[in-house]
């Protein structure tokens, strides 16, 4: 390879590493919104299942990895150290390795996480009480998600009926954050009572809620973040195959007596 080859690979793979070590600032990013979001379904998985809090941190200890090895790139790059590029393009194809091994695992777990997701939110719309603090920001979250998604329950509205404080009242009180009545953006919580109930006793059927269960929404709306998540980690799992190609084919190409090159200070 001419040394004006030689030049355009290794700019190229400094470019690439560049943007590269910003892919990596993206999945620390998003590892930080998982532990930062308290506004979406996110943060009923978060409160109930530390799964998703250690996942996150996986995020975040990734995409920083990934920093530090688009940083390597570049310096391996710039200043053509051939153990540095070795050592760069040994790490990048460990780390491709596992993230495609974490997607495997990931797509044949889908019906675990459905179930997964199912049973966490029955069992907070049984416990669900507005006088208890402990668990005020899951259930906010939960008001937070029927109110935005126009749904009441995780299959349907009959789902309340398990709520003890909702049978200790007969059923003359229903979740306010399932009304259909309710404004665009104003987000609902507690229980609201129902009007002119039948002899004190009522059923789900006489709320004035929306009939429609959240299961389909959160569905679509974990499918729709599970598309960003996806094409993030396709973008990056491209970076980092084009560093490995640049990064191998830059290193066999220095001349070995540039091999113990260090960066001129």
């Amino acid at each position: 390879m001419g040394s004006g080859c030689l030049k355009v690979t290794k700019y190229f793979l400094f470019l690439f590493n560049l943007l590269f070590l910003i892919l990596g600032a993206v999945i620390v990013g998003f590892g930080i919104w998982i532990l930062a979001d308290k506004t979406s379904f996110i943060a009923v998985i978060q409160m109930s299942s530390p799964s998703l809090k250690t996942g996150a941190y996986i995020f975040i200890g990734a995409g920083a990895l990934t920093m530090l090895m688009g940083f390597l790139g570049c310096l391996g790059a710039v200043n053509e150290i051939r153990c540095l590029l070795g050592l760069y393009f040994t790490c990048l194809m460990v780390i491709l390795i596992t993230q495609v091994a974490a997607g495997l695992v990931i797509y044949f777990h889908e019906e675990v996480l459905k179930e997964e997701l199912s049973h966490i939110a029955r069992i907070l719309i049984k416990n669900y009480d507005p006088s208890n603090d402990d668990k005020r920001n899951s259930q906010d979250a939960w008001d937070y998600v029927q109110t935005q998604i126009a749904c009441c329950g995780w299959a349907g509205a009959k789902d309340w009926e398990s709520n003890e404080i909702l049978i200790n009242r007969s059923m003359t009180a229903y979740p306010c954050s399932c009304s259909n009545s309710s404004r665009e953006f104003e987000v609902y919580s507690g229980f609201c009572n129902l009007d002119d109930p039948v002899n004190g006793t009522a059923t789900y059927a006489d709320w004035p809620v929306h009939k429609q269960g959240c299961m389909d929404g959160a569905e679509k709306w974990l499918k729709d973040n599970l598309g960003i998540i996806l094409g993030v980690c396709t973008g990056v799992a491209v970076i980092e195959l084009l560093g490995m190609i640049l990064s191998i084919s830059l290193c066999k190409n220095i001349h070995s007596e540039d091999y113990t090159k260090v960066p001129k200070s």
